[in-house]
């Protein structure tokens, strides 16, 4: 099999609609959740034989994902220039060698944002009759993701010692009143660099959470580039362009 026949069938797999790609994207997605699952296990089962075999099976896993993908994208440019790219690279790292990298473990969280950039993720919603909440899901996925990062951030770097649940417990309940503003002050981050953790935590937090509020209280739209001015979002029955006024054919999604 040549390398041009391996990239239009991974191509085809990764981004097609067929039955073949659907179901390749659905084992892909069930092993992501597989993996997240023994990601968010892995403080608790830290000790046991098996979690070093679990461990280094996921990372080839992912090793064979990163090579898959890199052979589907358009060049080497495009597929090093994806923040997903080098964030898999160092979960990868934090895989092959959990005794040093451990600490940064709270990065594999992130694969959750990416499980819900699959294209199947997007269709399984539409197939559920969720088409006109798919800007919600996503938004709320966005802030689940950024609050356990923080979370998992906060915990690493200041409250780890700590034992049992305790220190997880406090850095979620201090990331979640950090973002939501409530500041009730019974639990701070101590020196200049736990004052640092607390303001990027409330400037991305609270955009983060309006963002899902607006999409919450907003009117559904859907993404449809103007071939006339490029505007992106348009109400789902616009027959014209709220900017330039041209002609829209905007397809019916739920057929």
């Amino acid at each position: 099999m040549t390398v041009s026949t391996l990239r239009q069938r991974l191509q085809r797999l990764y981004s097609g609609r067929d039955t073949a790609a659907i179901r390749f994207q659905a084992a892909l997605m069930l092993v992501d959740l597989a993996i997240i699952a023994f990601f968010l296990a892995g403080p608790y089962i830290r000790d046991r034989p098996s979690y070093l075999v679990l461990d280094y099976l996921i990372a080839v896993w992912i090793a064979a994902e990163l090579a898959a993908q890199a052979v589907v994208a358009p060049s080497v440019r495009r597929f090093l220039g994806k923040p997903m790219t080098w964030l898999d690279l160092f979960v990868l790292c934090t895989l092959l060698f959990p005794q040093f990298l451990f600490n940064f473990a709270f990065l594999r969280v992130a694969r959750i944002w990416a499980l819900a950039q699959r294209p199947i993720f997007t269709l399984m919603l539409r197939r559920l009759g969720l088409r006109q909440q798919i800007d919600v899901v996503t938004a709320f996925i966005n802030f689940l993701v950024f609050l356990f990062l923080v979370t998992g951030f906060v915990y690493t770097f200041f409250f780890s010692h700590l034992e049992g649940s305790a220190g997880f417990i406090d850095a979620l309940y201090f990331t979640v009143a950090t973002v939501t503003t409530t500041g009730f002050g019974d639990i701070t981050l101590p020196g200049h660099f736990g004052k640092l953790t607390s303001i990027v935590t409330m400037i991305i937090g609270i955009s983060l959470f309006v963002r899902l509020a607006q999409a919450v209280v907003r009117p559904y739209k859907v993404t449809f580039p103007c071939p006339q001015c490029g505007l992106q979002r348009h109400d789902a029955d616009a027959v014209h362009c709220k900017a330039c006024g041209h002609v829209l054919n905007i397809p019916d999604e739920g057929l």
